[in-house]
């Protein structure tokens, strides 16, 4: 494809046809079939857009065993600082399905405003805790770097963390792009974002760096930073330059200018998913500091496992979802148009319910698809080798192999709930947020208690730690399928009571 067609706005894109959806017609049938605005499309852009970050991540942790293996864990430090980044990011970001999606019953004007209202906040709350981070550089690495390589980790701390004030405009730019049907934009962050970093890091780092330059994780850390601030930026300019052209084809007088009227509309499915995933959030790092104290190779095991399942092998998945998210969110925004969105107690009937559902189990059947060969490909042959080549040492490919085996079947139940639980996400973030805390505070909180008094060792705790992620993996499944069918029941009775569509005209 010519680089002109692939950045040209799509001029047919128009505002009637912005709003051209219906419940019984999710997918645009207007437009040509790998366009951005189709299921089809958005999972190629997608699917590009996860995969380059993912396999960033993976080279990454290569050049750094290549540096000093011992630092492998020292780098988890950027990923711990991400979990609790993630709670920003998971805040007023998610509630882009709910009231960004929704080109049913806001303008395509409005929909900028309200992007720009998002990424503007995003971007004041991650400033403030990256100065935070760096504040606290000493007792973040105490926490979560293994006591072997803590005293040189400070400095490593100290410049990723800054990484919060790049995740958070990238995460507020990717969430409200894709919510207005431009997964293109997501994708031009992870090129940029994917370029760079080899470059610099072919340069500076790998085993072909400048002889000159004597690489340290530091660099890696450094470079890293600069290229995620690099793609945000550049991602947001591209976001800006789009949206500002498609505004002069609507020759439209309405402002797209942040507001805190933005901030309001956001803000309360915004509550809802940022309290879900503070409280998720908090028991995981809870557990985590545990696994770190009990020693190098273990934690380094851990990290190399989360880098294998939430790398490349989770891009899939994680493509799927944001698929899901942005067609349920229209297909409701649709659904509360046609029924009115001033009726507070509306019925759905059950084809209005799977037409809402189409796209959440149209991802559940691909992630099937892909995720068994890939569990069994990597369980009988390839964990270890993968392993052993990102963290250069025997014993810790030996534990990841082993933790592999034990839970990597637990993770085709995530990868369906995952799908599934975007029917909540993208229609009733309060239902979304019942469902998280009845997962994590009957499973994740007894077993997160209970690991603290057995006094585990680094030889029997995988047996513990095995049945705490794995099974609240298990019993999240579970758990979304009942919610999910309490949703449609109470829907079809017409028992929920939805909120108003704030400003529906804005």
């Amino acid at each position: 494809m010519p680089w002109k067609n692939f950045f040209a706005v799509d001029e047919s894109a128009t505002e009637a046809d912005e709003r051209s959806d219906t419940p019984n017609g999710v997918f645009n049938t207007n437009v040509k079939p790998w366009s951005r605005r189709t299921y089809t499309g958005s999972l190629l852009f997608n699917t590009s857009a996860f995969i380059l970050p993912a396999l960033y991540g993976t080279l990454s942790k290569l050049w750094v065993a290549n540096i000093d293996s011992s630092m492998v864990a020292t780098t988890d430090a950027y990923t711990y600082i991400g979990v609790v980044i993630e709670v920003l990011n998971e805040g007023l970001p998610r509630a882009a399905w709910n009231i960004i999606a929704d080109k049913s019953n806001r303008s395509l004007t409005a929909r900028h405003g309200l992007s720009n209202t998002l990424i503007t906040v995003q971007t004041i709350l991650g400033l403030i805790m990256s100065i935070v981070f760096a504040g606290a550089a000493r007792q973040f690495a105490n926490a979560f770097v293994p006591e072997v390589t803590r005293a040189v980790s400070v400095d490593y701390v100290r410049i990723a963390a800054f990484s919060a004030l790049s995740s958070t405009i990238e995460t507020a730019v990717s969430a409200s792009t894709r919510a207005l049907d431009k997964p293109d934009v997501p994708l031009v962050i992870s090129s940029v974002k994917f370029t760079v970093n080899i470059v610099l890091d072919m340069i500076l780092i790998s085993k072909f760096h400048i002889p000159k330059v004597t690489p340290t994780v530091n660099t890696q850390a450094a470079t890293q930073l600069a290229c995620n601030l690099a793609a945000s930026l550049a991602g947001l300019a591209y976001f800006l330059w789009t949206t500002s052209r498609e505004r002069r084809l609507l020759n439209t007088a309405e402002s797209s200018r942040p507001s805190l009227r933005g901030l309001k509309i956001l803000l309360r499915p915004g509550l809802y998913t940022f309290v879900e995933s503070a409280v998720r959030n908090a028991l995981y790092l809870w557990l985590v500091s545990g696994i770190v104290a009990l020693g190098s190779d273990y934690a380094t095991a851990w990290g190399v496992f989360n880098t294998i399942r939430w790398g490349l092998v989770m891009v899939p998945v994680q493509a799927l979802e944001a698929i899901s998210l942005a067609f349920v969110g229209h297909a409701w925004g649709a659904w509360r148009r046609e029924v009115g969105v001033v009726v507070r107690r509306p019925r759905a009937s059950w084809r209005q319910l799977a037409a809402i559902a189409k796209p959440a189990l149209l991802s559940c059947l691909i992630a099937l698809a892909i995720e068994i060969p890939l569990c069994l490909f990597l369980s009988f042959y390839g964990a270890r080798r993968f392993a052993l080549y990102l963290s250069a040492s025997p014993a810790v490919a030996r534990i990841t192999e082993h933790m592999w085996k034990t839970i990597d079947w637990c993770y085709v139940f995530y990868a369906l709930s995952t799908q599934l639980a975007t029917v909540l996400l993208a229609s009733r973030p309060r239902w979304y947020l019942y469902q998280s805390l009845v997962s994590n505070l009957c499973w994740v909180l007894p077993w997160a208690v209970a690991v603290t008094r057995i006094g585990i060792t680094a030889e029997d705790a995988w047996t513990y730690h095995s049945v705490v992620f794995g099974g609240s993996l298990v019993f999240s499944f579970v758990d979304i399928l009942i919610v999910d069918g309490i949703w449609a029941w109470v829907l079809v009775r017409g028992r929920m009571r939805l909120p108003p569509v704030l400003d529906a005209s804005w």
